[in-house]
């Protein structure tokens, strides 16, 4: 062996023998399918011999019953009414004659349908003394007299003395009207007023969901339900004067009612804060014997405005009983002294004013030229 040549070893390739089996090598190939075309013709022939059997009756070929179905259109999600957001299109969904229906609740208080017109915001803010008062006396009557009641109960509660506060016949302060009559052994315009309940301290949850509701009212939240209501009472009872007033709405455990006439027109009602609050506690209670006041009677406030009302029509100009006035009225001015010697408030009035001057030919302006009907 030579260690150079490492091939050297190897053997030759003619040393090498192998037996190969011959096999024949290609590509396989589908069978002819016999019968083919005749089973073209079969299948050709079990449709067309119904058909020529009984043309009368053959249709074309249809998918479904997609020749049958009748069109029906689906509105899309902002066309249909209470789908949409407030403002959009309800025109086209509603026939001409259909009554149009707001998303938002709103309506006209002239509507044939509305029950009663609503009062207006009042809106009793700020920091200050007022409004400090103003909010613990409300939330003082929402508590002791609705601290059960639902959510709507208690706003129809604060809604009732926002109503008094802005009708002249009651006082024009929240703690006025909460403390009404509060002098009297009976008589008081809210119960929890004179019958010792504001010696039980309050339940702080309670308190705290009355003064939620408190604030909101006294921030211009209106709860419409009730109108212009300034008298309520719970349905366990059945006063003298509720058959003398409309019964507006039953909310709760508490009935509430609008006065009858002028007494409880819109027109009547003020929805403007002037202040001045007093202590939000109860009047010192008298010890002499106190007639019967006027003012808090709803038949009496009732007779009273339509008395007076009746007055203003007929351009008379009087006191009313009970000094219940039907509208308040401005204070004299207060003159300086040289004013009051000129004349005062007599030289401000229009019966002093020069008679104006009209062009003859303007003076038959707005007249007719031939009379209606000749």
């Amino acid at each position: 062996m030579n260690l150079f040549d490492p091939l050297a070893s190897e053997p030759a390739p003619r040393d090498f023998s192998a037996r190969l089996h011959r096999r024949a090598v290609g590509v396989a190939m589908p069978k002819r399918r016999r019968h083919a075309g005749r089973r073209a013709l079969a299948l050709l022939a079990a449709f067309a011999v119904p058909a020529f059997a009984a043309p009368s009756e053959w249709r074309s070929f249809e998918v479904g019953d997609a020749g049958n179905a009748e069109l029906k259109i689906e509105p899309m999600p902002f066309e249909r009414q209470g789908d949409s957001f407030p403002g959009s299109a309800f025109y086209y969904l509603a026939p001409d004659n259909a009554p149009q229906v707001d998303a938002m609740g709103a309506h006209s208080d002239a509507d044939p349908g509305s029950v009663t017109a609503a009062a207006r915001s009042m809106l009793i803010t700020g920091s200050g003394t007022d409004g400090t008062r103003a909010l613990t006396c409300l939330t003082q009557a929402i508590y002791y007299e609705a601290a059960s009641e639902p959510d709507d109960g208690q706003r129809a509660v604060a809604q009732v003395i926002l109503n008094r506060v802005a009708h002249p016949a009651f006082p024009n302060t929240v703690c006025g009207v909460v403390y009404q009559g509060s002098e009297r052994v009976t008589g008081c315009q809210f119960t929890f007023t004179c019958d010792g309940a504001l010696g039980r301290v309050p339940n702080r949850q309670f308190w705290l969901r009355a003064e939620n509701v408190a604030r909101a009212a006294l921030a211009g939240y209106v709860y419409r339900p009730i109108g212009l209501s300034t008298h309520y009472h719970t349905i366990a009872v059945h006063p003298v004067w509720d058959k003398t007033m409309d019964l507006v709405q039953t909310i709760g455990a508490h009935q509430f009612f609008q006065l009858r006439g002028p007494a409880g027109s819109a027109q009547t009602f003020r929805f403007a804060y002037g202040g001045g609050e007093p202590v939000a506690a109860p009047r010192p209670r008298s010890n002499a014997p106190l007639g019967p006041d006027p003012s808090l009677d709803p038949l009496a406030i009732e007779r009273a405005y339509a008395a007076g009302f009746k007055q203003a029509q007929d351009g008379a100009v009087a006191p009313v009983m009970g000094g219940l006035a039907p509208v308040r009225t401005a204070p004299t001015p207060n003159y300086a002294p040289e004013v009051q010697q000129r004349g005062g408030d007599r030289q401000y009035r229009g019966d002093k004013l020069p008679e104006s001057q009209i062009n003859p030919e303007y003076q038959n302006s707005g007249k007719w030229i031939v009379q209606p009907g000749t």
